[in-house]
């Protein structure tokens, strides 16, 4: 059997340009929609012809424009969603029940990704206002593909690494501190930490793995389980440089909120349930849902690694 062709939806997006490269480093015809939204925004255009001149097709669609959804979605039998659910850019999550109803409508897809790729929305129904709202439309998104009854894989991605790793995960940063860090309570509740290239690559293996067919896969290899502590300290010996740690409690942290724009409050209520309530690890996810044991063949990147290109 050949490989499945797949649709990328978002795939100019931080996630979704690794999920297309994936897709075309793994022998997969790759379309990516091709949004009239995009307007002047040059360096998406760019990247999009970028990939057409590596082998992926680009087709038009709008989510204003239902028929050529269908349109583009009969082309394949798998799609991605890489739609952001982002505060402090776009967030796009609910534009996806316009693609389910068109997935729904074409009926040839054999598996749907929706744009998930962060915790996983399902354990997080004790979630904080306003942070919740990403996790409960997740939640609608996922109540519309599966009363559809739509094949699907949901990938949880777990800490972007370059969101969470490089900057020893300080919030008012992407680079790491130069003198100080803050730990959040003790440092040692643990987190998981993904490179974001490993996550569209295992993304990619599951569209046409019959184990991950209606199934919640995690991307959760042993050696990035780390508290921040660890992280730290594996930043200080690697950079040689011995930062001074302050500690703030949980109740101070959320006391943060007060004063902050929207986003930031998401932030701060998103980081206290990884960094204080261990959200991300307080939960057994078997063999069969992770995918490191679910493909040993990847050579996933250390947090080690990771934070070489920082130095």
């Amino acid at each position: 059997m050949g490989k499945s062709k797949v649709l990328v939806v978002g795939g100019t997006g931080y996630i979704g340009k690794r999920i297309v490269r994936a897709c075309l480093t793994q022998g997969h015809e790759t379309y990516i929609l091709q949004r009239k939204e995009i307007g002047l925004d040059i360096d998406k255009l760019q990247m999009l012809l970028a990939f057409k001149k590596d082998g992926a097709r680009l087709v038009e669609g709008s989510f204003s424009d239902h028929n050529s959804l269908v349109k583009a979605v009969k082309l394949v039998d798998v799609v991605i969603s890489a739609m952001s659910g982002v505060h402090f850019r776009s967030h796009n999550l609910m534009l996806q029940l316009k693609l389910v109803d068109a997935i729904k409508e074409a009926g040839n897809v054999k598996r749907f990704l929706p744009s998930e790729f962060g915790m996983d929305p399902a354990k997080m129904g004790d979630a904080m206002e306003p942070g919740r709202l990403t996790f409960d439309e997740k939640m609608s998104v996922r109540k519309a593909i599966e009363d559809a009854q739509i094949p699907y894989t949901y990938v949880i991605a777990n800490c972007f690494g370059g969101y969470f790793v490089g900057n020893l995960s300080q919030m008012t940063t992407l680079l790491p501190p130069q003198d100080s860090v803050v730990l959040y309570g003790d440092g040692n509740v643990k987190a998981i930490f993904m490179d974001e290239n490993d996550v569209a690559t295992y993304a990619v293996k599951t569209i046409d793995d019959p184990r991950a067919l209606n199934k919640t896969i995690y991307t959760s290899p042993p050696e990035n389980r780390l508290s921040q502590r660890e992280l730290v300290e594996m930043w200080e010996k690697m950079s040689g440089n011995t930062l001074v740690k302050h500690t703030i409690s949980g109740h101070d942290f959320l006391a943060l909120v007060k004063g902050q724009g929207f986003a930031q409050q998401v932030g701060i209520g998103h980081f206290y349930h990884i960094f204080y309530e261990g959200c991300l690890t307080n939960f057994e996810v078997s063999e069969d849902e992770e995918a490191s044991k679910l493909y040993p063949e990847v050579q996933y990147t250390s947090m080690n690694d990771y934070l070489k290109r920082y130095l």
